[in-house]
């Protein structure tokens, strides 16, 4: 039996496990935490070019996040510190900025989570860098494919096994693998909340979704076998075959009738090339 309860700001108090069904006042903080998302990815897009290093690119997320009243809601978080995660070719979530310089042919992943006035925005991307092949850009469309797909099935009614389940047939489609190890979440006030949002699953199975809850779809997509290790640093997740992987992120809110999408790029940037 799945456990909801409805919540103000002012009510949330943290993870109780049980799902939350947030309202007008959530959204409208969840749209500016979003928009701001968006508007850090829209902004590196000129820069995720061959040369530059991952630890540049966190640096103008850093100072574009601190600048707009916000802060980048990983620095510090479980010890990590950084300000974004950014994840390269192999590589299927939270990979750590550093020294490492992007070459043409790379497909990266960065993921941002501004805190704004307490709330998170949180939301990832693709980005194609110089001459990447063919079978990496295939990867890269599928996997946003996969993102929208599971955001078509997000209304209430539906189930978080309707989202899991369609992303899986479209990925497994393409014989590519769906990482199990990671999922989508609730999200909010709180980084990381009930539900957990499997990309993987049957219809009709799972917590309902109903209006008010408010999470992540991010599948992260493999070329090859769906299983991953994690890296002796103790974030940097790879995939075990070291086949390319690539992940799409939104947050989005159930509404009454569907849902809507915090995190959409204001420049129209949503999908490689931009």
């Amino acid at each position: 039996m799945t456990d909801y309860i409805t919540v103000t700001p002012d009510s949330d108090t943290g993870r109780t496990g049980a799902i939350k069904l947030h309202g007008p006042e959530a959204f409208e903080g969840m749209r500016r935490a979003g928009r701001l998302a968006a508007e850090t990815l829209d902004l590196i897009v000129p820069h995720m070019v061959p040369g530059v290093t991952t630890g540049e690119i966190d640096d103008l997320v850093r100072t574009f996040t601190l600048d707009h009243g916000a802060v980048p809601a990983t620095l510090g978080y479980r010890g990590y510190a950084h300000s974004c995660c950014i994840s390269i070719n192999h590589v299927v979530c939270h990979g750590i900025p550093g020294d490492k310089t992007l070459k043409s042919g790379d497909i990266v992943n960065v993921d941002v989570t501004p805190l704004v006035d307490g709330w998170h925005g949180d939301t990832s991307r693709m980005y194609l860098i110089g001459d990447v092949p063919i079978k990496a850009k295939r990867l890269v469309d599928v996997t946003y494919e996969c993102l929208m797909l599971g955001i078509e099935q997000a209304k209430p009614g539906n189930h978080l096994g309707d989202i899991g389940h369609v992303i899986q047939r479209h990925a497994e489609s393409h014989r590519y693998g769906v990482v199990r190890d990671f999922c989508g979440h609730g999200v909010g006030k709180m980084f990381h909340d009930a539900p957990e949002v499997v990309h993987v699953g049957r219809p009709g199975t799972g917590p309902e979704l109903k209006p008010g809850m408010i999470f992540t779809i991010e599948p992260m997509i493999n070329i090859g076998r769906p299983d991953v290790k994690l890296l002796d640093d103790g974030w940097t997740a790879v995939t075990r075959d070291r086949s390319l992987s690539a992940q799409f992120e939104h947050s989005i809110g159930i509404t009454e009738d569907g849902c809507e999408i915090f995190t959409g790029s204001p420049k129209g940037y949503d999908r490689p090339p931009y």
